[in-house]
């Protein structure tokens, strides 16, 4: 969808390394999680000839991989950029770390063009409006039920309409303790909240469909990831079985084609991450999809940089706030959009992306390992 013949000339970047970033708690999900830090492993300013300079975070992979391909001193549109570094991968796979990595670069990209015409990015991309709808997600399976219950009451208190939380206690064996958490929950926030929980693919499709079948009476308004991502057959199975609730299904896939056969295959809610994209005009083809199809669209990643791209959806197309993840990271991030009753508003003055790190509190903080400066071959 995107088609910009502006050129680009990459010359110069700096990365700056990362410690790891503490939870303020452990998170846990049903196959493992997240553990004791958040993702973000480093950051980077990159610089184009006429001096924009893209901001986003950044994995080290990025700076080994895709670093040499593009500081190289040529000057290639938009478009030749994007398509000879998706096929140059094209071995890895386009589900792979690589793939995602070209996805960062489009998104850097997208910022310095913005920046050239003086737009915010969410406008340069086609937004008539400053601000995203949001859910609220949270609910390891370290809490208590006790705390799970606080939490999404306060989740519900902030003016989020739909709260999520994790399920598959126990490696998914104590079902029963997750639908305790579903019926307390449920009594808690009342019946004009809507309740969804996130197996993060820990059954099979026959413990998956006992499980939905035990959820039921609580009316989840979806069940996300209940199997493995890739089992589209398994999906097919789940929803030709009567499996009694909206099935979610998305953030693990990276191109647009896998959403193609997710529809296909009966998945009522399309949730596809910014963050592990190849492209990032994908989101908006997906978001299309789902609307050709009288589906939900829901779309995960990174809070803040998801809320500028949420700018893009409808109002019933909220985004996704993963408290226990996206908190951690906001509390080093400047310039973030506001975040007001459900609703995250973002800068309308700014061009480009206008979020930063906040280099001088990592620092002192401890977590600055140091940065780096990249200079394009001449």
């Amino acid at each position: 969808m995107f088609d910009f013949e502006d050129k680009i000339q990459f010359r110069k970047a700096v990365y700056y390394n990362f410690n790891k970033i503490p939870l303020p708690k452990p998170f846990k999900d049903g196959t493992g999680g997240m553990g004791q830090f958040a993702p973000e492993q480093g950051y980077i300013e990159l610089y184009d000839d006429e001096g924009a300079c893209a901001h986003l975070s950044c994995t080290r992979s990025f700076i080994a991989n895709v670093l040499p391909m593009i500081m190289n001193g040529e000057k290639k549109s938009y478009n030749e950029w994007r398509e000879t570094l998706y096929w140059k991968v094209r071995n890895s796979g386009f589900q792979s770390g690589q793939a995602v990595e070209i996805g960062q670069l489009d998104l850097m990209m997208l910022d310095i063009l913005a920046q050239r015409h003086g737009k915010p990015l969410h406008r340069f991309l086609g937004a008539t409006k400053d601000w995203a709808s949001a859910y609220k997600g949270g609910g390891s399976l370290l809490l208590s039920d006790e705390e799970l219950v606080e939490d999404m009451l306060r989740y519900v208190e902030e003016g989020y309409k739909t709260v999520k939380f994790k399920v598959g206690s126990d490696g998914g064996k104590n079902m029963e303790r997750d639908i305790r958490r579903i019926e307390k929950v449920r009594a808690a926030v009342g019946e004009n909240i809507g309740v969804t929980v996130d197996a993060n693919q820990r059954w099979s499709v026959e413990d998956a469909y006992t499980f939905a079948k035990l959820a039921e009476p609580y009316n989840l308004e979806w069940f996300e990831e209940p199997i493995h991502s890739h089992d589209m057959n398994g999906i097919k199975r789940l929803k030709e079985m009567g499996v009694p609730m909206p099935l979610a299904f998305g953030e693990s896939m990276r191109i647009y084609y896998a959403y193609e056969t997710y529809v296909e295959k009966g998945v009522d809610v399309l949730q596809p991450s910014w963050g592990r994209m190849s492209r990032m005009d994908d989101l908006l083809k997906i978001r299309d999809l789902a609307r050709e199809h009288h589906l939900k669209f829901r779309s995960g990643g990174r809070l803040h940089l998801n809320a500028i791209l949420g700018c893009l959806y409808a109002e019933d197309e909220p985004i996704e706030y993963h408290e226990p993840i996206s908190r951690p990271v906001g509390e080093y991030t400047l310039f973030k959009p506001e975040e007001k009753n459900g609703k995250f508003y973002c800068d309308s003055t700014t061009p480009g992306n206008p979020i930063r790190m906040d280099l001088k509190k990592l620092e002192k903080d401890g977590l600055l390992d140091g940065s780096k400066i990249f200079y394009a071959e001449k």
